[in-house]
């Protein structure tokens, strides 16, 4: 079986291999002898909107070959719509990257969420490989960059939350996003009701709406929660960074980001805004510099030289 021309796919002829994870909307299955796929079935399919995940899977095999190996390397992006009677009942998906998952102390794996980057390590969690100095920085700056070009791509995420990005230091700092069917097309509406996670919505936008604006606060609210490890801090001045993972300039710059994202609906910073101040690059403005002002000539100084024949009164002649 292969998605990758994003023609629509029969149910019949999926063979399950067993449901590996329950969400509130749907149930994600394995298949058989397709590894690297799975199938996330919706709990209320009458509730879909078909036209809205065709849309999705448009913007995938729209995007030029380098483009979707990123999203791809990224993202449990909709592949292909399921369908059964003439009605979207699912997707399929690519299997999130093996780094992107941990062992348990009984043996069973689980993803890495984001949940294992803001709070401090337990016993249990000791199969988790932990950021260095510094790899929070990365972390945050590749979540930036991912959600500005997922913007860029006219889409907006609506739901973010600690338990749809994965994370990884090994073998360098990516995140991985989950429930992408949750985003939409700019102007289109959501396959289903775009919704909030508590403690991660937006405290401004109006009620029931996911838009630009809005992502641009949740980005800087997981910003500002993975650098300061602290699942419960919210955008304003006060934000207690992890010792070690920003330089000078970027702490700066990311504390005045950080203040700003609480200002009034419609002015949040950029995603590029986020990521110069992440990077470092943020622009310093300088006050023009005033050029001393010459000394006085002092005149005796100079008629003495003058007389002596040390400086010339005027240019030689030429032969």
């Amino acid at each position: 079986m292969t998605a990758d021309d994003g023609t629509d796919v029969p149910l019949s002829s999926l063979a399950f291999g067993g449901k590996i994870g329950d969400g509130g909307q749907g149930e994600v299955h394995a298949l058989r002898n397709v590894p690297d796929l799975l199938y996330k079935s919706y709990r209320a399919p009458h509730e879909v909107d078909g036209q809205a995940l065709a849309a999705l899977v448009a913007v995938h095999r729209a995007l030029p070959p380098e483009e979707r190996a990123y999203l791809d390397a990224r993202a449990a992006w909709p592949l292909c719509r399921v369908v059964d009677g003439g009605r979207a009942v699912g997707f399929l998906m690519y299997r999130a990257p093996a780094a992107m998952s941990w062992q348990t102390p009984n043996g069973g794996t689980k993803l890495t969420e984001l949940q294992f980057l803001l709070r401090e390590p337990k016993a249990s969690w000791q199969s988790i490989a932990q950021p260095a100095p510094g790899q929070r920085r990365e972390l945050a700056l590749a979540l930036v960059e991912l959600v500005e070009r997922l913007h860029r791509w006219g889409l907006v995420l609506g739901d973010v939350s600690q338990a749809n990005i994965l994370w990884t230091v090994r073998p360098a700092p990516a995140v991985h996003l989950l429930d992408c069917d949750g985003f939409r097309v700019a102007g289109r509406s959501p396959v289903l009701a775009q919704a909030d996670t508590p403690d991660w919505g937006d405290p401004l936008a109006p009620v029931g709406s996911a838009t630009v604006d809005s992502d641009r606060y949740k980005a800087a609210l997981a910003t500002g929660r993975i650098l300061a490890q602290d699942a419960y801090t919210a955008p304003g001045p006060d934000l207690d960074l992890v010792p070690g993972e920003l330089d000078d300039r970027q702490e700066a710059a990311v504390r005045a980001r950080y203040t700003q994202a609480a200002g009034a609906y419609g002015t949040r910073p950029t995603l590029a805004e986020w990521r110069t101040a992440l990077v470092g690059r943020d622009v310093i403005r300088l006050t023009a510099a005033t050029p001393a002002p010459r000394p006085p000539v002092n005149r005796a100084m100079l008629d003495s030289a003058r007389d002596r024949g040390t400086i010339p009164l005027r240019p030689p002649a030429r032969d």
